[in-house]
Parts: structure tokens; sequence; C-alpha cells
């Protein structure tokens, strides 16, 4: 019983810590630029809302969508990329079409792909 108490006493949880050490460069990636190998992953998972990580050579890959929407017109910000001691996060936002803007009136899957540097740390959505 002592030895249980005493692997017991030896974990722990590890505490994020959000405190920003450097924004992150990224690029958002057109269609061109994003890997063959994630590609079908992104049309497979397109229908309903996704957030998705890649690693592909020296770049990460991180991919967020936002389901299916009535219509055309929506695009994506990427409002925050920042590293913190323990985490890479990004934070977007789905943007909506402007009041009075003609736009299909056909289903759409808005979704962005933000090409990054890798960092050995995970990726939390924001």
């Amino acid at each position: 019983m002592l030895g249980g108490l005493l692997l017991l006493a030896g974990c722990t949880v590890e505490k994020t810590d959000p405190e920003k050490l450097r924004d992150l460069t990224f690029t958002v990636a057109e269609d061109s630029q994003i890997p063959e190998e994630l590609k079908p992953l992104i049309e497979e998972k397109k229908a309903a809302e996704f957030k998705m990580t890649f690693d592909s050579g020296k770049f990460r890959y991180i991919a967020v969508g936002y389901g299916a929407q009535e219509t055309g017109g929506y695009s994506i910000k990427v409002e925050e990329l920042y590293e913190t001691k323990n985490a890479v996060y990004v934070k977007t936002t789905l943007l909506g079409p402007a009041k009075g803007e003609l736009v299909t009136e056909a289903e759409s899957y808005p979704y962005v792909v933000i090409k990054t540097e890798i960092l050995e740390k995970s990726v939390v959505f924001e």
C-alpha cells in the first residue's frame, strides 16, 4: 500500500501557461499550397466543423473549418497565432457576408489552412 501511495505522489498534472511568448509568422495557404495528403482529409471533414493539424516537411498546417453554410460569401479571419511555454494557440473567426452583398445561393464550406513553422508543442484552438 505504501508503494501505491508513493506512485501517486509522483504523478503531476502539467499546467497550461497561456502567457504569450511570441506571435508566430504564418501564411494563409492557397489551395495550390496545401499538401496533397491534407486535401482529402479536409474534403472528408468539411461538412461539419473541424480543427486539425498536419505536419509536412518543415511546415505545420493548421486547418479550421466551420461546416456547411447556407450560402457563399463567408471568409475566415486568423485573429491570433502565438506560442506559449507549453503550446501554440490559434484563434479564428468566421465572417459572414456583408448586408446587401451578392452571394451564391449554393451551400458553402468555409475553411482556412494556416501554414507555419513546426514546433514540438500541441496546438490549442480557441
